[in-house]
Formats: structure tokens, C-alpha cells, sequence
């Protein structure tokens, strides 16, 4: 705020110049004070220049008023982590699929691009999100690999890029340290990481999950300091104890909120704790919400709707030091939601800089969609494909031999372990006619010629091939497939698209998807994009995949920093000793 911005505020408060915009008659949210009580906001610009208790209000002058007749007013609502790229949309068409939900800020780490396209990724994420009715805050991704050596990305992140990307604009600190094993083990990449964020006094986003006890002071000590992979209540109570933020977290994958509200809920209002969404689609944003679906939630399991605001308003702004935001007082921005009442947190009005923007579930600001070259760049580049590509060779060229692969501890559960499967050869070939296993592939789509075959229990898919480029962290080409013909298909499918979700059974392409900025965003808006995604986990559930989720499901096999076992182009990989298994045992 500049010295001639204050000298007007204070003449607005005073009452000697007018308001710009005064809010009556609002049973505000003061998540200050931990009160709720009748007041007149007063607006000047996009700056809150006072707020007066009603009885006590001398009624300044004011251009404009809107009597929002004893609704709930509460700050704008600020999303603590996610990542825009799940959704799959731009961020300017995310931009407009949230802001009508009452979300005004969110912090992003854009990892998953630039694992694809490296630095390049940070600059679209950037450039895309210019001078939109939000703030879209970012984080430079800390993991480009995950975890080097155990899968191939599209980039490699060292400390002099990670340095000279958080000097940008709207670059707020560290995005999620996944490498939390690098961390504890004093890695010396994960050193260097962190360091260089940590001299610059900037935010140190953390990714803890299943830790606790001496591993997780250990990881405290090293640096980061927020964990939204927490899964359950115990944890959830030692980390909030040891200091560390609690993102909790209500994706289209992960639904963690409720038990760790249950859990934590009779602790005295920590202010180590937010909300956030993570990972979540275009059609959930549109029928649930966004971080107004997570206060929902938060409420629903027992927590005080003072303290569920706080934690998606107050607390991420001072966590983040994001100066001015995240409460309604005198010189904050005059981001706030008008909404219903305290239970299921209707959004019915979204002030962003003191500007009515949406209303009733629309967007009343036209957001400009940029032309930006990488938008048409097809950044798959897989070497020719050949059947024998999705094939396992054996030992032997008959018989049976034992062989390690993954097992999904139910059809419904993301949680993955080793297990060793008895499969039949065939003419030199695993074979598994007749059988329950999947194929599975991670393949590199960024020209390196890597890949790795397995075979997969419990994913489940009947016939046919489902294949995605869209795979946590690294995006490489993750294929589930019963015949390798079908897996053959679609691999060809989706390097002709430019990336995306493809389904195909019996040589036949039967529902795809195309994201071809970076294998992994669409053009399309959210309602366009939100038909496609529905239609397609519609598909792969007839297929036999039971997941919520179907499309996720896919998506995360090659997340290595999620334990216990997973797959990469280079390996089936032991998450927590970090290391390749050997697969085929005799």
C-alpha cells in the first residue's frame, strides 16, 4: 500500500471522503476475536477501511450499498495447497469453475507440469494466471524427479534453478518436499533444496505421509513445516503437537477432513491447521464446491464453524505471510463471501478488491483466455511402439515361474504392496488368460526409451486397456491393459492426441480424452471438461474398475513417494528403502 493509498483509507474512516462500497446490515465472521455479530463495512477500492458494530455506526458517506440483510459475512475463502493441474483445466478456466464457490486466493505447487516440461511449466502456470478476479500464488516444485534415479520426468530441478524460479513473481516459497525419506537421510540434493529456500526466509511446504515419532521431528528438523498427506487422527494430533500445519484435505481421491476433524477437534482452536483440496476435478467442483465443500465437510464432523473458517481463511494467510488477507478488517483487502448460513456454506455473493464478481453461482467477470504457443505444443515423444513393448519375457519359454509385482490391498484402496504371483509362460511370454492380474507399463514419453512391465492384483480391469499420461509425479505413459494388443492401441492413441486418458478394447479406441498441454491440461472449461471425465470413469467402471475414481486410480500407480510399492519407467520401486525391485524371482 502506498503512502498516497493509506492518506485516503484514513480519509474514508474518518468520514471525510466517501466510501466506495458499504456492506450493511452483515452478521460478520470476525475470525479475529472468535465472535459473530451485527456490522457496516465500509470499502474503498479494493480496501476494507472500516468495520463498525451497528448501534455504534455513524454512517459515513458511501457511493454504493448493498443491505445483505443479516447474512453471514466471512473473508474470502484461501485454498492452502493444491495442485490446478488434477482438474486438468487452465488456471484461468479454473479460475472460473472457483471463484463462484468463494474461493479468492490458493497457493498452488505446480509440480506435476513441470515434471513435463520443467521450467517451462512454472512460466505457462504464470503467464496463464495473469489479472484474473483471484490470487493464484505458487510454490517452486522442490521434487523434479520425485526422487532422482527412480523414474525418468521431462526435467531436473538442482538448487540453482529452484533459486533463481523463486525470485518470480507470486513464487511464495518450496512446493511439497516429497523426497521426505532424502530429507531425514540428510540427502545432500534435498539439503541443497531446502537450503536455498531456507536462506531466503521463504515457505517450506512439507509432504509427511505415515510419518510420525523421531522420523517426523527429524523432518521437522530439516525444514519443512505443513503436511497435507495426513491420513488419520493419530497423526494428525502428533504433528499439530510437534508444530507442524495440518493441510487437511478434501480431494477428489483422498477424503481425510472428517476423520482428522474428529480426532482433533477438542483441541483448543489450533492455529496449525487449514483446509485445503489437493486434487480435485472439474465435475466434483462444480456439484460439491471447492473449499466451501471442505468447511462443509470440517463442520459436518464437529468442528466450530468459527474454527473451520479460520482454517481457509486466517490461518493460511499468516501461514503463507500473506499480508492483508484472510480476515475482514481495517486496510485487508476487501476479499469476502456472502453466504447463508453456517452449516452448509452457501456461497451467495464473492467481493474480490472490493468488486461484486460472482453471484448465485455465477461469474459476473468476463476472464480473457490468453494465447500462449506452449498451449499447442505436443510434448509426447515416445520412441516407435512394437507389441513385445507391453509384453513380459520369462526365464523359460513354458511353464510357470514366480514373479514380484504389486498388489492393491483391495479393489477400492490406494494402498499398494509387494506381493509374489505364480503366472503362467507362454511361447516365452508371461501369460495371463484366465487370470485376475492386469498387465501394467510406466513408460517414458519424454524420448528416453525407459519402461517397465509388471503385473498388477485387485486394480481391476476386466478387458481391454486403459492408458494415461496424466501419472503422479513423473506423467509418463502408465498403461493397465489385459492383452498388450489393446495396450499397443492406445499407446499409439495417446501420442496422436498429445496425452490424456484413452480407453480401448478389442483393437478398438472406445472413449478418450484428449489434454494436450503438457499430456495433462484441456482447453476446455470445467462443464465441457467435467461431461468428458464423467463420462470416461462411467466407461471404466463397466470395465470392472470399483474406485471412486477410476480415472485417479490410474493415475497414481507411479506415485513413488506414496508408499509401499510402486511403478516407474524405471522399475517396480520399494517406496520407503527407495530402491528397484528385481521382478521375476525364478
Amino acid at each position: 500500500m502506498t503512502k498516497e493509498e493509506r492518506r485516503e483509507l484514513i480519509k474514508v474512516a474518518m468520514g471525510s471522503k466517501s466510501a466506495t462500497l458499504k456492506i450493511e446490515n452483515a452478521n460478520l465472521v470476525n475470525v479475529f476475536s472468535g465472535e459473530i455479530y451485527l456490522a457496516n463495512i465500509y470499502i474503498y477500492k479494493k480496501y476494507i477501511v472500516d468495520v463498525v458494530e451497528i448501534e455504534k455506526d455513524s454512517y459515513k458517506p458511501a457511493d454504493k450499498i448493498i443491505d445483505i440483510k443479516n447474512k453471514y459475512l466471512v473473508p474470502g475463502f484461501i485454498d492452502s495447497h493444491l495442485h490446478i493441474e488434477s482438474s486438468h483445466l487452465t488456471p484461468y478456466h479454473f479460475a472460473e469453475a472457483v471463484i463462484p464457490k468463494g474461493t479468492t486466493t490458493i497457493v498452488a505447487d505446480p509440480h506435476e507440469i513441470c515434471n513435463a516440461i520443467g521450467e517451462k511449466g512454472i512460466e505457462y502456470m504464470l503467464e496463464a494466471s495473469e489479472n484474473l478476479s483471484m490470487n493464484q500464488y505458487y510454490l517452486v516444485p522442490s521434487c523434479v524427479p520425485s526422487v532422482v534415479g527412480l523414474e525418468n520426468a521431462g526435467a531436473e530441478f538442482d538448487e540453482k534453478i529452484i533459486d533463481k524460479l523463486l525470485d518470480k513473481e507470486r513464487i511464495l516459497g518450496l512446493g511439497e518436499v516429497m523426497d521426505y525419506i532424502g530429507v531425514i537421510q540428510n540427502s545432500k540434493r534435498m539439503e541443497d533444496i531446502v537450503d536455498v529456500a531456507y536462506q531466503k526466509k521463504m515457505f517450506l511446504q512439507g509432504h509427511a505421509p505415515e510419518i510420525q515419532g523421531k522420523e517426523l521431528s527429524a523432518y521437522l528438523c530439516g525444514g519443512p513445516t505443513t503436511c497435507h498427506e495426513t491420513r488419520n487422527g493419530v497423526h494428525a494430533i502428533d504433528k499439530i503437537r510437534k508444530g507442524m500445519v495440518v493441510d487437511a484435505r478434501e480431494s477428489s481421491i483422498s477424503k481425510n477432513i472428517k476423520t482428522i476433524v474428529e480426532s482433533i477437534r477438542d483441541l483448543k482452536s489450533p492455529r496449525n491447521l487449514t483446509l485445503c483440496t489437493d486434487d480435485r476435478e472439474p465435475k466434483d467442483i462444480l456439484d460439491s464446491g471447492h473449499v466451501n465443500n471442505c468447511v462443509r465437510v470440517a463442520i459436518d464432523a464437529g468442528l466450530d464453524p468459527i474454527e473451520a473458517i479460520r482454517a481457509v481463511t486466517l490461518n493460511p494467510a499468516q501461514i503463507y505471510g500473506l499480508e492483508k488477507l484472510g480476515a475482514i478488517a481495517p486496510s485487508y483487502f476487501a476479499d469476502m463471501l456472502v453466504i447463508d448460513n453456517l452449516k452448509d456454506i452457501n456461497v451467495e455473493k464473492v467481493f474480490f478488491n472490493g468488486e461484486l464478481i460472482a453471484e448465485n453461482d455465477r461469474l459476473l467477470v468476463k476472464i480473457d483466455e490468453p494465447k500462449i504457443d506452449l498451449e499447442i505444443l505436443n510434448t509426447i515423444k515416445i520412441s516407435e511402439l512394437k507389441l513385445n513393448d507391453f509384453k513380459i519375457e520369462a526365464p523359460i519359454e513354458e511353464g510357470e515361474i514366480e514373479i514380484i509385482g504389486i498388489q492393491y490391498t483391495s479393489k477400492m484402496s490406494s494402498v499398494t504392496k509387494k506381493k509374489s504371483f505364480k503366472v503362467n509362460v507362454k511361447n516365452g511370454y508371461v501369460d495371463l488368460e484366465g487370470s485376475e492380474l492386469n498387465f501394467a507399463i510406466a513408460m517414458n514419453r519424454y524420448g528416453k526409451g525407459t519402461k517397465h512391465v509388471t503385473v498388477v492384483e485387485n486394480f481391476y480391469i476386466n478387458s481391454g486397456a486403459v492408458a494415461t499420461t496424466y501419472s503422479h509425479d513423473s506423467h509418463n505413459l502408465t498403461i493397465i491393459y489385459k492383452d498388450p494388443e489393446d495396450a499397443l492401441v492406445a499407446g499409439k492413441k495417446i501420442e496422436e492426441i498429445g496425452g490424456g486418458i484413452v480407453l480401448v478394447d478389442k483393437g478398438e479406441v472406445v472413449k478418450e480424452i484428449a489434454l494436450p498441454i503438457a499430456g495433462m491440461l484441456s482447453k476446455k472449461n470445467a462443464i465441457e471438461l467435467g461431461k468428458d471425465l464423467t463420462e470416461m470413469n462411467r466407461e471404466l467402471k463397466k470395465y470392472g474398475i470399483e474406485h471412486i475414481n477410476p480415472i485417479a486410480r490410474t493415475s497414481t500407480l507411479s506415485l513413488i513417494v506414496i508408499p509401499e510399492i510402486k511403478l516407474s519407467d524405471v522399475g517396480i520401486i520399494d517406496v520407503v528403502n527407495q530402491k528397484v525391485i528385481d521382478s521375476i524371482i525364478k
